[in-house]
């Protein structure tokens, strides 16, 4: 396992030409919690994503929290996911093609680049591909692992 999405700063410019390239009206709520999302979260749930709010960002309702991160949703600027692991949606920045890998020892969830997995798929030709979701589960061996990751405790 050698990728990791790296986190980068973004500027509140960045944000707001990310917002507005979606056709989101950049409000306080959504450049706050979409810098967030890309500099400091990892794979957080929805519950996550309201602590944090509630801690930084003084009076928000737990609505505009859930209808803002479903705003980012649909707009395409990230990503939900419902792994059979949790019973929580988890959101994720990487909107890139990845897989995901959860260290069941730890409850960390690391993005693997597509490139670093071979697949095959056989499905007939009726079928039209959209999109994949693959969560690989095992262990990481923290000697063999020279990443610098952090994940967030899913389990």
């Amino acid at each position: 396992m050698r990728s990791v999405h790296l986190k980068k700063k973004h500027s509140k410019e960045s944000i707001r030409e990310i917002l507005e390239t979606a056709n989101l009206q950049p409000t306080v709520q959504r450049l706050s919690l979409l810098q967030y999302l890309l500099e400091d979260a990892d794979h957080p749930t929805a519950e996550q994503v309201r602590d944090w709010a509630y801690g930084h960002l003084g009076q928000i309702s737990q609505a505009t929290v859930y209808n803002t991160l479903n705003s980012l949703v649909s707009a395409g600027i990230i990503r939900q996911f419902k792994f059979g692991h949790s019973d929580c949606v988890i959101y994720d920045c990487n909107i890139s093609d990845h897989v995901h890998f959860l260290d069941e020892t730890s409850g960390k969830l690391f993005d693997i680049q597509t490139h670093e997995i071979k697949l095959k798929s056989r499905l007939p030709d009726h079928f039209q591909l959209k999109s994949i979701d693959i969560l690989f589960r095992g262990t990481v061996d923290p000697k063999g692992q020279n990443l610098q990751a952090k994940g967030t405790n899913q389990r």
